[in-house]
């Protein structure tokens, strides 16, 4: 077995053990990459993939099977209604036996057929282009669960920024209620800062049933059982000290991409079915051998047997000459096929060209966004200290502390929606590029057929 195959199993391993203790109340904790491991492990979509590249396979056996001799078991018994009649000097002779038994072995091998042997090639092709649509599947799982994830990650934390301004509203409200006690605050000033509070609480649970619903997608992603619960083991945060390393390290070549891949196999697998057409005008050769035993009597079909054997041995040779033009327009049909290849994937390698621009496009637009976020952030941070101060001096009114601590909470949602809006950018291009590291997750890319 493999090393790394071999560990990641041993992984999974251990995390389907935890995912057994959840049962008894505990929650499992699980990273990204534990996410995605999980995935592409137990993911039905992916266990399929693998299946079909199982089954065809099988089916190039079984066309490697029509190279061997191939051997039949025979038996027949014929019984005559009426005999042939023989007509010698005007006399005529009855001819035949009643029964006629017949049982023996015949063979046949292969020895020149041109088509059978592209056909074998074609299956390789076939089993390639399973192989790859197998990574299709194992790109597209793990571009989902980022995606499923980095959304559970910003629900999570824009949660906490709500519950961290509710927090700081109740405590406005509960200063305001006591100043409106003593005489400091007017009635309208505490019954904004209530309101204010009470506001928030409608957000709250929209963000927790977001995370549920999130949790249940990324579950379903994972394979796993949606009754175990599950906890995100980062934040958004985490991911920002990677976000810059990332994107410096981007490989634009499409020489990975899934789609242009599918295509260019699509296309030798055209060319290799041209190439069987081709040879369907070449004769074939065929050897055959037979030994029989004959049995002839008269009367019950049950006994009087004779057997007798005989044997032959021989070789037929097969030569289409005319058919009609069926060959031939068949031919025709694939060389078009072929060439229209060529200008489907110019055409994709445009668009695809295109959809890269434009992520990098997003990418560099949701870094400066981050950037700027930030900063608002800090200075919403100090806008907000002040306030807070001048309130506690009794300088400060409810609508200087209300907007601060709206555009303190605007400024961390945004911050947070930026990061986010980044990764997904970040994961929705290596999707395109095709060049996620399905190595680092015990994903194999070496087979026997890869050329």
């Amino acid at each position: 077995m493999h090393y790394k195959s071999l560990i990641n199993k041993m992984l999974v391993l251990v995390m389907a053990v935890a995912c057994a203790l959840t049962t008894s109340g505990q929650t499992l904790n699980v990273t990204l990459d534990e996410c995605i491991r999980i995935a592409l492990n137990e993911n039905p979509s992916i266990i399929v993939a693998d299946m079909e590249i199982q089954r065809v396979d099988y089916s190039k056996k079984q066309t490697l099977g029509q190279l061997f001799p191939q051997v039949n078991f025979t038996a027949n018994y014929n019984r005559t209604l009426a005999k042939q009649t023989m007509v010698m000097m005007d006399q005529e002779f009855k001819v035949g036996t009643d029964n006629q038994h017949s049982v023996g072995f015949q063979g046949s091998l292969p020895i020149i057929v041109p088509a059978l042997w592209k056909s074998i090639k074609l299956s390789d092709t076939q089993i390639l282009q399973n192989i790859e649509l197998a990574r299709s599947s194992r790109l597209s799982l793990i571009n989902q669960v980022k995606n499923a994830y980095y959304a559970l990650l910003l629900a999570r934390d824009s949660k906490r920024v709500i519950e961290a301004n509710h927090s700081t509203a109740l405590l406005t409200a509960d200063i305001f209620d006591k100043q409106y006690e003593i005489g400091v605050a007017s009635e309208y000033d505490k019954t904004r800062a209530r309101v204010a509070a009470t506001t928030l609480e409608p957000s709250i649970l929209d963000a927790e049933n977001s995370i549920t619903a999130l949790k249940l997608q990324l579950k379903v992603l994972m394979g796993m059982d949606v009754n175990v619960d599950i906890e995100p083991a980062e934040t958004l945060d985490d991911f920002k000290y990677k976000i810059y390393e990332n994107t410096l390290n981007v490989d634009t070549s499409l020489v990975n991409n899934t789609n242009l891949r599918q295509l260019d196999l699509q296309t030798d697998y055209l060319n290799q079915a041209l190439k069987v057409q081709k040879m369907a005008w070449a004769p074939t050769l065929n050897g055959t051998i037979n030994y029989m035993w004959n049995s002839m009597s008269n009367g019950s079909p049950f006994k009087n047997f004779n057997w007798n054997p005989y044997s032959q041995a021989g070789i037929a040779l097969t030569w289409n000459l005319f058919s009609g033009g069926q060959r031939y327009y068949k031919q025709k049909q694939a060389e078009i096929a072929v060439r229209e290849m060529k200008w489907q994937r110019e055409n994709l390698t445009r668009g695809l060209n295109s959809q890269v621009q434009t992520q990098l496009n997003s990418i560099k637009s949701n870094l400066k966004q981050i950037e700027s976020n930030a900063a608002s952030v800090a200075l919403a941070e100090k806008s907000n200290d002040i306030i807070q101060e001048s309130f506690k001096l009794g300088v400060g009114t409810f609508l200087q502390i209300q907007d601060t601590q709206n555009a303190l909470l605007g400024a961390r949602l945004s911050y947070y929606q930026a990061i986010y809006n980044l990764l997904v950018s970040q994961s929705d291009l290596e999707l395109l590029l095709g060049n996620a590291p399905l190595n680092k997750y015990g994903v194999t890319t070496d087979n026997k057929y890869t050329k």
